[in-house]
Parts: structure tokens; sequence; C-alpha cells
């Protein structure tokens, strides 16, 4: 059995070949990579793979038998067909299996409900495929935020608009290994799964992260608008309005839901407090 993973020079999907060389072994594990120099520190034969290119997948997907596909990065509207190109290489080389890493949040009403929307129309492509599936549907990283400490600590707190949201967040490694048994085990196909973790507020987040590192921050709520604002000077117009409708979603309830984590993997997904310890416990 021969098991790909697409986006293997980025940190989801490296999280999940390492997790698959522990359960099938390295020698049943492709990467595939837009550029595959970034990949080749895994140590799994690494393939070319631009979502842009049906033909790279035509060659990327020969001889595989089940694929794992990463959700592309780019922006909404040329997701939809770069997925497709690879759902159709997939059919097209015999694939039997996919496995496509989704998103939880809100479909409507915010900035980041665009790039939900063209989650779900990847989710209903590969339902439609005739191949068998499961789809994850992953919450919020809680890593981004333990990355980001610095500046939390030179600015003294966490500044966001998320209110008293609560926000069921995830890690990679956690989805690694959830991904792995959702590719291995057949009895997840057909399934679609929340893959999150305990639902915490900002100040619940803040307090862990305080515990954890000794740190002094205080969570200070702002209005969505204020929020807005600050994102996109600070990372232009895409990314500040997404990351601005990310805690809009957390805001009004829409990254407040059941965790599925046990269906896909038979434990509990980790507190996010071991999930700060942990990643601490690796820099």
């Amino acid at each position: 059995m021969k098991v790909a993973v697409t986006s293997a020079s980025g940190k989801l999907g490296a999280s999940i070949i390492q997790h698959l060389i522990e359960e099938i072994g390295k020698e049943n594990v492709i990467g595939i990579a837009r550029t595959p120099g970034r990949a080749q520190y895994l140590g799994v034969e690494i393939r070319k793979g631009d979502y842009n290119s049906r033909e790279d997948f035509d060659l990327a997907l020969q001889g595989v038998d089940k694929l794992l596909l990463v959700s592309g990065m780019d922006e909404p509207q040329k997701r939809i067909q770069q997925h497709r190109n690879v759902i159709e290489a997939a059919k097209a080389n015999g694939v039997q299996k996919m496995v496509y890493t989704s998103i939880v949040g809100a479909e409507e009403n915010n900035a980041f409900s665009p790039i939900v929307q063209t989650n779900r129309q990847t989710e209903q492509d590969i339902i439609e495929s005739g191949l068998d599936y499961v789809i994850g549907r992953n919450g919020i990283y809680i890593e981004p935020d333990l990355e980001y400490l610095d500046t939390y600590k030179k600015e003294g707190e966490i500044r966001n608009c998320a209110g008293e949201g609560k926000c069921a967040y995830t890690s990679r490694q956690e989805l690694g290994y959830a991904y792995t048994k959702m590719l291995v085990e057949e009895k997840h196909n057909g399934h679609t799964y929340n893959l999150v973790g305990e639902a915490i507020t900002q100040a619940q987040l803040t307090d862990f992260i305080n515990q954890v590192y000794d740190t002094k921050l205080k969570f200070n709520s702002v209005s969505v608008e204020d929020y807005l604002t600050e994102r996109k000077a600070e990372l232009g117009d895409f990314i500040g309005t997404v990351i601005a409708g990310i805690y809009q979603g957390i805001k009004n309830g829409a990254n407040d839901l059941s965790s599925d984590f046990e269906k896909a993997t038979g434990r509990l997904h980790r507190r996010a407090l071991e999930m700060i310890i942990e990643f601490k416990s690796k820099i």
C-alpha cells in the first residue's frame, strides 16, 4: 500500500508524513511538494506536485493507493480548480481513497467564510468523485499563538476581537495522528469528522500561556472593526481580512463545536494546556 501526502513541505503535511512513517514504514509513504527540495529531509520519496498543474499530479500519483490532500493556501476563487486538478488525476491514476484536510468555520457572514465555502465545495467534489473518502475539518491551530509569543510579550497582551467566544483548538501534532488513522483504517470511509479539542476562551488561552511560559499577559478584546483595520494595516488586505474573520467567527460561536477526534483516532484530543506544554518542550 502506497500512501501519498500533498504539501509535504508544509508543517501539517510534514506532521502527517512523520506519523505515517511510524505507522506503515517510510518505504510506503510518498511526499508530494511544489518544491521537492524543501521536503527531502523527511526521508521518504518526494515527487513534484503543483496544485495548478494537472500534469504534475498525473505523474505524482502513479502507483498511489491512498492520497491525503492538504487544502491549498491560494486565494479562495483559485482553490476549487486547484483541488479538482488533484481529484481528477487521482481518479485517472486509480487511487482508491482520498482524505481531505478541510476546516471548521462559519460558511457565511464573516470575512473567513469564502475560505470555508471553497473547502465545502472541495468536500463535495471528493464525495462525488466515486473514490472512498474521509473528510477532516480542522480546528484552529494553537501553534501560531505560541509562535507569536515574543510579540505578545512585547505588547503585554493578546489582542483580538473574539470576545467571550470559545475556540476548540487543535495542533499539527494531533492532526498528524488523526489523519494517519483516517488514511490507514477503512472504518472511517464515508465519514466527516470535526478534528478539534476542548473549546476555550481567549482569556483561558492567555491564562494557560502565562502558566507554561511564566508570562503576565492580559487578554484585550477589541471590536471587530478595529481589529480588521489593525490586521489589514499589518498583514495586507487578504491575510489581514482572513485573520480578522477567524476571530470574528470565534466571537460568534463558529469554533465552539463538538469534537469527533475520538471517533477518528480511538483516543481523546489533548487538552489545550497539554498542547502548549508539548509545544514548549519541542523548541
